[in-house]
């Protein structure tokens, strides 16, 4: 089977600002793309530092998830602590302070899992995926408007989470599904006990 060549990428002719508030800035695109053809593309820029989403986990089956309102949706939602990566701080210190932030503990250790994006055809915003353990309790004060609600959740009990109305991020779920699956690999290549 022989590999399709990737296609030119399309000329931009002109990027040009349409909207911007304190969190969101909307530009417009004109592109030409190999075959001749033109169109507008419009797309939200993101936070060049880019954003975490820690999978902590309190002890080997259990993992934390918080409770914030979401104005999106105009009502809570049950999700994994999230944050953008402040200027001049790495991906690792950032998932620490947004843990400390959100759920009251810091992490001995914490191990990037992957990188995701969201709707790339309209916004340029990736969230690196991190697996935290060993906890310890450890708050900072946030930005968040009121308390978040912690809670515990079993991993291997994805499917009854997806089952709830409150919890439905994309981002959060394929996050979980991730860390399960590197965590169930793990223990497959670990070699038993010998006495």
């Amino acid at each position: 089977m022989s590999e399709t060549p990737w296609p030119r990428k399309p000329q931009v002719l002109s990027c040009q600002s349409v909207a911007k508030s304190r969190l969101f800035h909307v530009e417009s695109l004109e592109l030409r793309f190999a075959n001749g053809a033109e169109r507008t593309f419009e797309r939200l820029t993101g936070s060049d530092q880019g954003a975490v989403m820690i999978v902590a986990m309190p002890d080997p089956d259990h993992v934390l998830l918080i409770r914030e309102y979401a104005a999106g949706f105009e009502d809570y939602v049950l999700t994994l602590p999230k944050g953008l990566v402040d200027p001049g701080e790495d991906v690792i210190s950032a998932a620490n302070r947004e843990l400390m932030e959100e759920c009251g503990f810091g992490a001995e250790h914490i191990e990037p899992l992957v990188e995701l994006s969201l709707a790339p055809n309209y916004m340029r915003h990736r969230m690196q995926v991190l697996l935290a353990t060993d906890l310890y309790p450890r708050r900072l004060p946030g930005d968040e408007p009121e308390p978040l609600i912690v809670e515990t959740h079993a991993l291997e009990e994805l499917p009854a989470l997806l089952l709830r109305e409150d919890f439905h991020e994309a981002r959060a779920i394929a996050a979980l599904y991730i860390a399960r699956d590197a965590l169930r690999q793990r223990q497959s290549n670990e070699s038993p006990l010998s006495w």
